[in-house]
């Protein structure tokens, strides 16, 4: 059976650098087992962020692969503070906000765009957990995306 990090080198991404927080709160909060990652957002491997807002700015298809780069974004995290994704055991909880029109209606099929990536690292047994996908009006710095979410650790 292959590692976390084996998974994730199989996939051939690149890690952006880890955000640091644009307000008064932690990027990630270990509580015993348990390990907490506040709502992240769209950065890049240059650190720049994807902006714009799904239904207007960008397709559904467009809004999926940002929501991959939160992924990629929260694996960063992990990884900064936990040194390792072999450590977490398994996704428990994913929170996914998706920046869009009032029309829009398909949150679920963009916020895959992270769940498949977490599902392809820690296996479909450990890697997809409970999850709700919401539209807002408007998130930080315009984002199309962003998504806090709750691991069970080793």
């Amino acid at each position: 059976m292959e590692t976390a990090e084996e998974n994730f080198a199989s996939l051939g991404l690149t890690l952006p650098p880890p955000p640091k927080p644009l307000g008064v709160y932690k990027p990630c909060l270990v509580d015993g087992k348990y390990l907490y990652l506040s709502g992240h957002g769209t950065v890049q491997e240059d650190g720049t962020l994807i902006i714009g807002r799904v239904g207007k700015d960008m397709d559904m298809d467009a809004g999926k692969l940002a929501a991959r780069q939160v992924g990629l974004a929260m694996l960063a995290t992990i990884k900064a503070n936990i040194g390792t994704l072999n450590k977490v055991k398994r996704v428990i909880k994913v929170l996914g906000m998706v920046n869009c029109t009032p029309e829009f209606e398909r949150h679920p099929y963009v916020i895959n765009g992270c769940s498949e990536l977490f599902a392809s690292v820690w296996g479909t047994e450990n890697g997809i957990g409970v999850r709700s996908a919401v539209g807002f009006g408007s998130l930080p710095d315009n984002i199309p995306v962003e998504i806090e979410a709750l691991f069970e650790l080793e």
